[in-house]
């Protein structure tokens, strides 16, 4: 006999459908799963089997197969557990077929019956929302992460074992369930930019890059406080959008790090990875592709202490997100999308002791020292960082409070620069930033004054600009612009992006 058990497959951060058909003939004993499964799901013949056996179900000695379809796609994860078992159950007359009918089943099976979480649920819910009917059966784990897709809260229904589930469905009882709401909190925000003493620039900067979404470079010597900035970048970032938080917890939930402490709505990410982290490990792959770092950034910060000790390899494979805003990993069956739109910054030292353009220190390096461990930077990289910083040492009496002026807080500066991206959702009148603007619209639609416009010319003729850095001093400049209240880009705007671009360690040596 046959039976089929409607459920889904998450590709990316999307998901997808799959029919589980599961057909029950007579012969010698065998479990067959075909459909391109990887292990997991092979191995989900023995807990399926088990969880029955321990349910108090009959497992009829026949000869199953298993049929994942569509054939051609790749299914990973345990997901499949719960639809199997049901496929099998109503294969063999122990559950009516059209009990069935209306759901969408996903779910891990312990071997003793009970039902536990999968990851991308949220992947999984949004597209059963985009059904008017269908029914979602969730893990109990899984609910609040269900019920975030409002569309979709009066079609959830769930049972803890899988013995209360074939019993609600033989009885007609499995009723959609009441999904307790849960209390927005945000989370604590004990980083503050009025922690900061000193590196007025460098704050301001920040700012520059929060408002416009811009990558940024801070070269400084050891201690002169470019992680403290870096870590307080968020702080400052604009609250995230219904669908911006979907988009992030959603990548979360494939990477299994979505837990029931998550705040709602949760804060933009901040992920700062070791510089020995792997290829895979930093942009994402591996034998079951899985997301990497710079996905697990998406729409928050990626912060790369350190930067120039990370592997060449991991470094290079930097260039297409920060230039797509995605990373797409390709293999031999499958090809699979993760979103990598984030706010890059990198913190280094400007030579091998570290002391480049401190006056406090004497660098003791080799100018042919400080150039190849600079060099380490590819320019097509360097190219694809905005702003180019230098944090210099704060000096003793500013720090032991003697001199140290009142520092600006985080909340003052994050209302600018929620004010600039508001200016610029309504120019591109959507969700981009001037980061994001292409280069082309901006050179011919941008007012920009004639001083400026020169100042910019012959800037990028004297440091043989390439086309790319040239539209992205433009952008620098257009933020500037937004942060100030200005239509047009002037030429104090202009140079101060100038600046961004032009510092080099040998400049300040």
């Amino acid at each position: 006999m046959h039976a089929s058990v409607r459920s889904a497959a998450v590709d990316g951060i999307e998901a997808s459908e799959v029919i589980v058909e599961l057909d029950a003939a007579m012969g010698l004993p065998s479990w067959t799963i075909v459909g391109l499964p990887e292990s997991a799901v092979k191995e989900s013949r023995e807990r399926v089997n088990a969880a029955l056996t321990n349910s108090d179900f009959a497992v009829p000695p026949r000869r199953l197969t298993v049929n994942l379809a569509p054939a051609d796609i790749k299914k990973v994860g345990t997901a499949f557990d719960l639809p199997i078992a049901l496929a099998l159950l109503a294969a063999t007359g122990q559950l009516d077929p059209d009990a069935l009918r209306d759901f969408v089943v996903v779910g891990e099976l312990g071997l003793d019956g009970a039902i536990r979480g999968v990851r991308g649920m949220l992947s999984i819910a949004r597209h059963v929302a985009r059904s008017q009917s269908d029914r979602l059966f969730v893990p109990p784990v899984n609910l609040a992460e269900a019920a975030l897709i409002a569309h979709l809260v009066g079609r959830l229904v769930s049972c803890s074992t899988l013995g209360a589930l074939v019993t609600a469905l033989r009885t007609g009882t499995l009723r959609q369930v009441v999904v307790p709401e849960r209390a927005a909190r945000k989370a604590r925000e004990e980083l503050d930019f009025a922690d900061v003493v000193g590196q007025v620039s460098a704050k301001r900067a920040l700012e520059v890059a929060a408002a416009g979404g811009h990558n940024v470079m801070l070269l400084g010597p050891p201690g002169a406080g470019k992680t403290m900035l870096a870590r307080r970048l968020p702080t400052i970032l604009p609250t995230l959008s219904e669908e911006e938080a979907l988009d992030v917890i959603a990548v979360q939930s494939v990477a299994g790090l979505l837990t029931s402490d998550t705040p709602l709505p949760p804060p933009r990410p901040f992920r700062a990875p070791h510089h020995t982290i792997s290829y895979a490990g930093l942009v994402g792959g591996g034998r079951s592709p899985h997301p990497g770092e710079v996905s697990l950034a998406h729409l928050g910060v990626l912060f790369l202490d350190e930067l120039l000790e990370f592997s060449r390899r991991a470094l290079e494979a930097l260039r297409q997100p920060l230039e797509d805003g995605r990373v797409v990993i390709t293999r031999a069956q499958r090809t699979v999308m993760y979103p990598a739109q984030v706010t890059l910054v990198g913190a280094a030292n400007p030579c091998p002791c570290g002391h480049a353009g401190d006056p406090a220190v004497v660098c003791r390096c080799a100018m042919r020292d400080v150039r190849r461990y600079q060099a380490r930077l590819s320019g097509p990289l360097a190219d694809r960082i905005d702003m180019h910083v230098f944090v210099g040492a704060v000096p003793i009496d500013e720090l032991s409070g003697h001199k140290a002026p009142s520092s600006e807080g985080s909340e003052s500066i994050r209302a600018r620069v929620e004010a600039a991206r508001a200016t610029q959702r309504a120019r591109y009148r959507g969700t981009l930033s001037n980061a994001q603007a292409s280069g082309r619209w901006l050179d011919s639609c941008t007012p920009v004054d004639a001083d400026a416009r020169d100042l910019l010319v012959r800037a990028a003729t004297k440091y043989k600009f390439s086309a790319r850095v040239y539209h992205r001093v433009l952008r620098v400049a257009r933020t500037i612009s937004d942060l100030d209240g200005a239509a047009g880009i002037s030429r104090a705007a202009v140079a101060e992006a100038l600046r961004y671009r032009t510092v080099s360690t040998q400049d300040e040596v």
